[in-house]
């Protein structure tokens, strides 16, 4: 028989690779998937053989949510698993989802768990999904699951729209700005520097000090636009080593006014994604696992990662978390209260339901904070350009008046 080698992630998110001998490559996909090794690569000798990874950044999370929750009436109604299945694929307007759909469909039909077809596409269906669909299927109440995460996801579309539509206008205002600005200094003030050129009058400082700026930005024009490209990428390739994510986010948590609405916003995420987890029935370990690799903040992800292990250790959950540093004294001692009266689900949902408030009351009140902050900064750049470029000529008005 022939010898494969395979990569993959196991149930935990460990990275997994090794050697295997199969009859076929079908064969040991479904080897793979039986003990929960999601497949990413399989290769005979000589011969390469890739998974495909439908809907890579093409499958909206509201199409998710809304799926979730069709899926959940189905299978409250009495429908066959296979049947909703092909039901939500056919009438899928997305083409990538549609297809997911359809291969998580025809890997139930031979025999998976639908928590192990949806392994196949992580893209689509995270650690979370297919950990709380595997409790539903455990425990036999996959509706009830469903529900908990159609609500999960569309409070998750909430919180995203929140920050964005928090973020959208100082960047559209700074950015128009920053093109004003640049725009008068390129071409606006070379003309006036012409006309005082030609005069031969004696300028101001403030008139020479945008003069010489102009003249800068005409010349290095490119070292701005380079600067900018080279910042953005830099960052990027920062933030895709360990060490460079924990720093920049680190920064970003400890950043003034922007820093507390991130450090709430992880909070939100945190308590609600291990609420969620914790009613589906998932153990609090492997909750926490899960969770910290959600968390989108690697501080978050490794605060977690010691809280699990301290656990594991036989301690509370309250004095790990206190220990971080990263989570506010009410929500540890809601959570040391939740913890000792046995409701922690229900707490973890209490703290979420008030972060998540929280995050739109810090959005609108940043909003209010910026917003004339900017329009400041935004006049006095623009203004300042025109007075120190109108300066000589007032000074030339007042001689030929006097």
């Amino acid at each position: 028989m022939p010898v494969f080698t395979f990569s993959g992630k196991s149930a935990s998110g460990e990275k997994v690779t090794g050697e295997r001998v199969a009859a076929n490559k079908d064969v040991l996909l479904q080897q793979l998937r039986r003990e929960r090794i999601t497949p990413g690569s399989v290769r005979e000798k000589g011969k390469e053989f890739s998974l495909p990874t439908f809907g890579s950044g093409k499958v909206k999370t509201k199409d998710v949510a809304i799926f979730f929750r069709q899926f959940s009436v189905m299978i409250d109604a009495g429908l066959p698993l296979v049947q909703c299945l092909e039901i939500l694929a056919a009438n899928q307007e997305n083409p990538t989802f549609q297809k997911t759909l359809n291969g998580v469909r025809t890997t139930v039909e031979g025999g998976a768990t639908l928590a192990n077809a949806m392994r196949q596409y992580p893209a689509v269906f995270d650690d979370l999904t297919t950990n709380m669909i595997e409790a539903g299927e455990t425990g036999g109440i996959l509706d009830v699951i469903l529900q908990r995460l159609a609500q999960y996801v569309e409070k998750a579309v909430r919180l995203r729209s929140a920050i964005k539509s928090a973020l959208i206008y100082p960047v559209a205002v700074v950015s128009i700005a920053v093109l004003i600005v640049g725009a008068l200094l390129k071409w606006v003030v070379p003309i006036f520097t012409n006309l005082f050129t030609g005069l031969g009058v004696a300028l101001p400082l403030p008139t020479r000090m945008v003069m010489g700026l102009s003249a800068f930005v005409g010349h290095f024009w490119w070292f701005f636009i380079g600067g900018a490209v080279a910042a953005f990428f830099g960052i990027k390739q920062i933030r895709k080593h360990p060490q460079g994510l924990y720093f920049t986010d680190k920064i970003m948590l400890n950043f003034p006014v922007i820093g507390m609405l991130l450090r709430k916003i992880a909070v939100a995420r945190f308590t609600r994604t291990l609420g969620t987890l914790i009613t589906s029935g998932v153990p609090i370990l492997e909750g926490l696992a899960i969770t910290a690799r959600t968390s989108g903040n690697a501080v978050l992800q490794e605060a977690l990662m010691k809280v699990r292990k301290a656990i594991e250790e036989g301690r509370t959950i309250v004095d790990p978390l206190k220990e971080s540093g990263v989570f506010p004294n009410m929500v540890t001692q809601m959570i040391g209260v939740g913890e000792a009266t046995g409701a922690m689900d229900n707490m973890l949902q209490k703290i979420a339901d008030f972060y998540e408030d929280e995050v739109d009351a810090a959005t609108r009140d940043m909003m209010a904070m910026l917003e004339p902050a900017i329009i400041g900064i935004l006049g006095v750049s623009v203004g300042g350009i025109v007075i120190s470029l109108y300066m000589p000529l007032f000074a030339m008005i007042g001689k030929l008046a006097g």
